[in-house]
């Protein structure tokens, strides 16, 4: 390889480094530009599924072995923090659902993102935080397999009260665009072995852009009725993660958890996997139905950005 090849390369790694790193205001970039430019998004709309699928295939590649095992070390704490991440949420977004003038495609739109699992970022937000990193992927991991079985029953379950909701069409969904991606992703990562190293610094970075992209595709198909509804469901947004970060760290105080277990349930609650909710709005439900998914993408990244940040700087000591 000459070295105007290499230099390429590394540069190249670097974007995509940086991309990764920087999700949070990314997704806040991408929510204006298709609000004010929604042509550019509009594009996507025959592929959100596709591209939904590429974060979960990124997170096999970059999804450690040792970190699987560790689930059967713990169960009683893993159990936990699953019980408490498809009850605390489900009944948080069902409550918004259920107290304010929302229509019924807003309100499944919130069930829906509310059942979806723990988010593939939420893994990054512990670490930054100083929280407990192994804990907070297993607890990734495990809701995420569940979530083809989990999601579509709680959907069906809660938001049933507002429109008709057929579970195995969300089901398949579910596992074409979550599992099937999930268990590539693992297979390719065992397969390259030794030379897996260039593909897990790729693979979050696919993971961002791809993120970026459908909720950015979520806000241009919204763009005539943000004005009209949007600083209400931003309202319900706003309160559904903070009181979802609440919830967690005061029920893993109930459980007896350490700080760095604490901190970890609090932020796997607060933040979903808003991606998966945006993808299965606009494929089972319609455009409005995404539009709390692809709000509470932008503000749980921002909030738990930010507060990561805080207890970093708060509590040094702890976050070692």
């Amino acid at each position: 390889m000459t070295r105007s090849v290499k230099d390429f390369a590394i540069l190249f790694m670097r974007l995509f480094v940086l991309v990764a790193n920087h999700l949070a205001p990314l997704t806040l970039l991408g929510a204006l530009t298709a609000y004010l430019h929604p042509s550019l998004f509009l594009i996507f709309k025959s592929s959100f599924l596709w591209l939904f699928a590429a974060t979960m295939f990124a997170l096999g590649v970059v999804l450690e072995p040792e970190e699987l095992r560790d689930t059967l070390r713990e169960p009683q704490r893993i159990g936990l923090g699953v019980l408490t991440q498809y009850t605390v949420m489900p009944l948080l977004g069902f409550m918004a659902a259920l107290l304010l003038p929302l229509s019924p495609e807003l309100a499944v739109g919130f069930v829906i993102v509310a059942c979806a699992p723990g988010a593939m970022a939420s893994n990054v937000i512990v670490y930054l935080a100083g929280g407990a990193v192994a804990y907070s992927v297993s607890l990734t991991t495990v809701a995420t397999f569940l979530s083809p079985v989990l999601t579509p029953a709680l959907v069906k379950l809660l938001g049933g009260v507002f429109l008709k909701i057929e579970f195995w069409p969300m089901m398949q969904t579910i596992l074409l665009t979550v599992l099937a991606p999930l268990l590539g992703g693992m297979a390719l990562r065992q397969a390259l072995g030794n030379r897996a190293l260039e593909a897990r610094a790729v693979a979050p970075a696919i993971a961002a852009i791809a993120i970026v992209i459908i909720c950015g595709y979520a806000v241009a198909a919204n763009q005539a009725s943000i004005a009209s509804m949007g600083p209400l469901v931003m309202l319900a947004v706003v309160a559904v993660n903070g009181l979802g970060y609440l919830a967690g760290w005061w029920l893993a105080r109930l459980y007896r958890f350490d700080y760095r277990h604490r901190l970890a349930l609090a932020i796997e609650i607060g933040m979903q996997n808003a991606g998966l909710g945006v993808a299965l709005a606009l494929k089972h439900f319609s455009s409005e139905s995404a539009l709390p998914g692809a709000l509470f993408a932008v503000w749980c990244i921002l909030t738990a950005a930010g507060a990561s940040s805080y207890w970093r700087r708060r509590f040094p000591a702890a976050c070692r």
